[in-house]
């Protein structure tokens, strides 16, 4: 076994504390990541406060890992040892249902293993990268460019992804008019996404204090959703309209800004329901859909889309033990745009 330094929760209303866990023996095809830096997810938030459900704690957040390979399986093909690398979301499926086979392992029929609060194929509780060490089966290990920092490739194993799958299921293009509800952690990188993508895009934002960066980061527009007119002004614009936010916003109010056969996508995942008037679909046949994360090939394909186009988050990097002081002020909206944890700090 390979012990690792972490920091652990063990209550929803509990704070970070130091801890030592246990990473298992590899198997032939698993990997040893040394982990470089972690990205702060408002899922982790979530999950830590015991906002999705119940959680076992000690829990050990993070889902956004970027390191070196440090030690390979004896039949490991696809690493070796110094590769630059990444986990996100999840760390292994079942490889033999329909949605696995298609590469979409993200919806796996059987559910995939999430990489922290998730139980093994081995029976052991999954935890994350709020850690030194991490050890994943090869096939859910990602290559990092060796243009994208370590420290910026870690947000896109999760925010990259997330936004970029959507966008790329329907379509951001020239030609495409896109929205982008929020501008955090997600909403930054689905503006950069939706931009390199050739789509013309629009931030809608509470406020316009982030109008300067949104412009910046590629927005061709951006509209404060605090003012009524906004939504009177943007009735009908948008092919597709991506909503980043974790709360429980008036989105019947969006559908309204949705041009004939549009559709909104909810990327955020809100604690409670979202009351949906059906009719506010109906009329211009309108689509409401979700989207989670992206596929093993897809992230990839995101990781090199992002080298390409010279893509990478908005960042502040801090010390493991500032992990309590970023959740508040992630909750209390004051990043630009995400927080991520030098590992080297536990």
């Amino acid at each position: 076994m390979i012990t690792a330094k972490a920091r652990a929760v063990d209550g929803p209303d509990q704070s970070f504390r130091s801890a030592e866990i246990k990473r298992r023996d590899l198997d032939t095809h698993d990997v040893l990541i040394e982990i470089k830096y972690a990205g702060i997810c408002h899922s982790d938030i979530h999950t830590a406060h015991g906002e999705w459900g119940p959680v076992n704690y000690p829990l050990v957040p993070g889902h956004e890992i970027a390191g070196i390979v440090t030690e390979v399986g004896s039949e490991v093909s696809k690493y070796k040892v110094g590769d630059r690398v990444g986990v996100g979301c999840m760390v292994d499926s079942c490889g033999e249902c329909e949605n696995c086979r298609r590469g979409e392992e993200q919806y796996c029929l059987k559910g995939n293993i999430q990489t922290y609060g998730g139980v093994d194929k081995y029976g052991e509780p999954t935890q994350g990268g709020y850690s030194t060490h991490i050890v994943v089966t090869e096939n859910f290990v990602i290559r990092i460019p060796d243009n994208i920092a370590l420290e910026a490739a870690a947000p896109l194993l999760c925010a990259g992804i997330t936004t970029y799958s959507p966008l790329q299921h329907w379509g951001a293009a020239p030609g495409k008019k896109v929205a982008i509800v929020g501008m955090g952690g997600l909403g930054h990188m689905a503006v950069k996404i939706a931009h390199a993508m050739g789509a013309e895009v629009t931030v809608l934002s509470q406020s316009l204090n982030k109008k300067e960066d949104g412009l910046q980061f590629g927005a061709n527009h951006y509209y404060a959703t605090s003012e009524a007119e906004t939504f009177e002004k943007l009735a009908g614009s948008f092919d597709l309209i991506i909503n980043t936010v974790s709360a429980n916003i008036d989105i019947n109010a969006y559908f309204g800004l949705l041009t004939l056969d549009g559709t909104l996508v909810n990327v955020g995942a809100p604690g409670e329901p979202l009351a949906v008037n059906v009719m506010s679909l109906i009329g211009h046949r309108r689509s409401f859909a979700g989207s989670m994360i992206g596929g093993i090939r897809e992230t990839q394909e995101m990781m090199d889309f992002c080298a390409e186009h010279d893509i990478t988050p908005q960042i502040e990097v801090i010390s493991a033990d500032q992990i309590d002081e970023a959740y508040k002020r992630v909750l209390a909206s004051d990043v630009k745009y995400r927080f991520v944890i030098d590992t080297s700090t536990m």
